[in-house]
This record gives structure tokens, C-alpha cells and sequence, in this order.
């Protein structure tokens, strides 16, 4: 045995020797060895890659670059009065993270007239100009043509059996607005893109980017952060109406290049995902959350959007049901959308409780100032609880934004 050691050890050095008789072949294979040990340790940081610089080493040590201008674009809140303390909160993350570079005006709506309190703080807060809306009740209120009695029964059912806010009229009257009204008022008429903001939410890391300059430079009309699922129980009847939607709107409809299948993919990635949802209709209940949107003012706008809206509104899920402006804004743009017009913002991060999206790349979580805890089971992204690995397959797929020009 000791024999066959000794041969071994021998011919090792005899052929080392005559392959690289200078030494070089061992010492460039030593480099090499050690010049990957950065990714090897990424590794053990970074489970899945989910922006396309998360392996730039160097991205720590290289500055942000913003360029100057602006882009056609506001700030928007609807919010209470009583609700100022959430909207200062959420104002001042956003001007230190963002804002204060760019100085875009901010526009707070109420169905009430704004208190001289409301106005002075939050205009002392903003670094931009500051305008205060008034929703006409028309625009605010629920219509007329739905039955009182039958909503009322709706509203209790709904109460009774745990439905998230479904006892809440209030509710019902934000959910219509946000879908298909906020659009249409009027100190929005001359802007071309919004960012909705709203109370008691955060921003963990330096925007990398002008997310309106982004969407404006690609023609992108609809942006998100948080993908997740929808309650069920809330819009039972949606999909349905949605289908008869498609039925008779064919000829307007290309579901080639729209993101449809993203809305009725529910193939499980994993076994941990099974049981995660549970849809009775084709609709995977995939929808992004709106509290956090960069839109397109003239997409919402547009006939096809109030078409859709329209006809979602005259079937009275709004009220009799518990619709949210989420799924139907998800579904809106994934119908008449082309996938490559929506943006998942992979490197801002939000938080709207109890959730939130914190970037995987350690470099750019120091190079973006980040406070967030990329292991917390609250950072949605990836997890069985996102819709994302869905909107990869079958929506814009993986697509990374942060090129100097959009600094």
C-alpha cells in the first residue's frame, strides 16, 4: 500500500514537471481558484438572483448617478384628515429616498375638504408644490342605480363571515374611486404619469432610478412592485364578468401579446406552494398591489380602459361584492396591456404592511443605503406567497432596469 503512495507522488511530480516545468500551470490555477471565491461566498447570501446586477461585486463602491429634469408627473395620495400622522410618515421617506432630488408635486384628494392642519403639514413636508382635490360626490359616492336593500344584506353577510373590510361601506366607495375615477379629476388633467402613494407605508433603499423617466423613456404604462394573491372571497363574481368581457371584446383584445396567461397560469412551482391558494375559476387571483403603482394617465384614459371599467361597474360588484381597485387594474392592464408595456420595479423597496420587497443583491442593498431584512418571512419576493415567478413566465418575464440613462 505504501508502495503504491510512493508510485503515485512519483509520476504526479514526473508529469507535473514535463506538463509545466516552470510552475505557472499550478500558480494560474491557484489564481483562478481564488478569483471566484466572491461568488462562492455570494452564494451563501443570495439563494435566487433577482436583478441583473446582483453579481456586480463592485456595485458598493459605485455612486449613484442621477441625471437632471423631470419628467410630466406627480406624487398622489388620497388620504383623510385623520390620517395625517400616516401621511407625513410616508411623505418623508419618500422625499429623503426619492423626492428630494426631483422636487415632483405632490396631489392629495379627499372626499372632504383637506383641514388647515393637513395642508400646512404636509406642504411644509414636501419639496415639491403641494395641491388639494375635492371629489365631487358624483365621482365618490355609490350610485344610485344599486339596490339599497340588497347591498345592505350583502353587507352583512359578507361582515358575518370575515370577509377583510366586508362590512365596510366606506371601503366599497375608495375601491370604485381608485378604479375607475381618480383619473379623471380635475389637478390631474395636465400630468402624464403618477406614482400613488399612501398613508403609513415605507421605502427601505435610495431609488436607484426616476422611475417615471424609466417608464416614459421604454413606453411602459403600468408599473409595479408587490405581486401577491387576491382573498377569494371578495370578488366571487369577478372572473366571471371578466370572461364575458373577453366574449365580446375579441376584436380589440390581442391575446398574443398581452398577459392574460399571467392572470390564469396556476401550475405549482414547488410542492411548498400547494395549498397556497385556492381559486374556483380560471383567475389565479393574481393581481399586483396598486398602493404602490406607476401608471400611465393616458392608458386610464383611454376608451378601452373606461370600457372595461364600465363594464365591470354596471354589474354592482363594487358593492354587492368587495372588488378592489387591484385586481381590476391587474387585469385591466394584462388584457389590454402588451406584456412589454408593464415593469416590475426590482430594485425599489416598499413596504405596505404586511408586506414588503427588499433587493437580494447585498451590494446594492449598501449601495442603495437599504434598511431591510432580505431573510424576514415578511419579504414577499420570491416566496410562495408572490405572483412574481408567474409575471416571469408569462408576463414581461425577467426584465432589469437601472442603465445610466435612467439615473
Amino acid at each position: 500500500m505504501v508502495n503504491l503512495i510512493q508510485l503515485f507522488f512519483w509520476l504526479y511530480y514526473q508529469l507535473g514537471f514535463l506538463i509545466d516545468p516552470s510552475g505557472d500551470y499550478q500558480q494560474k490555477s491557484s489564481e483562478v481558484l481564488k478569483k471566484f471565491n466572491v461568488c462562492r461566498r455570494r452564494d451563501l447570501l443570495l439563494p435566487l438572483k433577482l436583478a441583473s446586477n446582483t453579481y456586480n461585486d463592485n456595485a458598493f463602491f459605485e455612486k449613484l448617478q442621477y441625471t437632471g429634469g423631470k419628467e410630466n408627473a406627480t406624487l398622489m395620495m388620497l388620504v383623510r384628515n385623520w390620517e395625517l400622522e400616516g401621511a407625513l410618515k410616508s411623505m418623508r421617506a419618500l422625499e429623503d429616498r426619492f423626492n428630494h432630488r426631483y422636487q415632483y408635486d405632490w396631489v392629495f384628494l379627499n372626499d372632504v375638504p383637506f383641514t388647515d392642519d393637513f395642508i400646512i403639514a404636509t406642504s411644509a413636508m414636501a419639496s415639491g408644490m403641494t395641491f388639494y382635490g375635492l371629489i365631487p360626490p358624483e365621482d365618490w359616492n355609490r350610485p344610485d342605480w344599486i339596490n339599497e336593500t340588497l347591498f345592505q344584506e350583502r353587507l352583512e353577510t359578507m361582515q358575518s363571515t370575515g370577509v377583510i373590510y366586508g362590512g365596510n361601506r366606506m371601503y366599497r366607495n375608495m375601491c370604485r374611486f381608485n378604479s375607475g375615477f381618480f383619473y379623471k379629476q380635475k389637478l390631474l388633467e395636465n400630468y402624464d404619469y403618477y406614482l400613488r402613494v399612501e398613508p403609513n407605508v415605507d421605502y427601505y433603499c435610495d431609488f436607484p432610478y426616476d422611475p417615471f423617466k424609466v417608464m416614459r423613456t421604454n413606453q411602459y404604462k403600468y408599473g409595479f412592485i408587490l405581486s401577491l394573491y387576491e382573498y377569494e372571497n371578495t370578488i366571487p363574481s369577478l372572473w366571471e364578468n371578466v370572461e364575458e368581457y373577453i366574449e365580446t371584446r375579441e376584436n380589440i383584445l390581442n391575446m398574443k401579446t398581452n398577459s392574460y396567461n399571467f392572470l390564469i397560469d396556476q401550475e405549482y412551482f414547488s410542492p411548498n406552494t400547494v395549498g397556497i391558494y385556492d381559486s374556483s375559476s380560471d383567475y389565479n387571483l393574481c393581481h399586483f398591489w396598486s398602493n404602490f403603482e406607476v401608471g400611465d394617465l393616458n392608458f386610464f384614459r383611454s376608451k378601452e380602459y373606461n370600457d372595461f371599467f364600465d363594464f365591470l361597474d354596471s354589474k354592482g360588484g363594487f358593492y354587492y361584492e368587495r372588488w378592489g381597485d387591484a385586481p381590476v387594474h391587474t387585469i385591466a392592464a394584462s388584457l389590454l396591456l402588451r406584456s412589454d408595456e408593464i415593469i416590475h420595479f426590482d430594485e425599489i423597496a416598499y413596504e405596505h404592511k404586511p408586506y414588503f420587497a427588499c433587493p437580494k443583491s447585498f451590494g446594492i442593498r449598501l449601495q442603495q443605503r437599504c434598511i431591510c431584512d432580505v431573510n424576514s418571512k415578511k419579504n414577499i419576493d420570491p416566496s410562495v406567497l408572490s405572483c412574481l415567478p408567474r409575471w416571469w413566465r408569462h408576463g414581461g418575464g425577467k426584465k432589469f432596469i437601472k442603465p445610466q440613462e435612467h439615473l
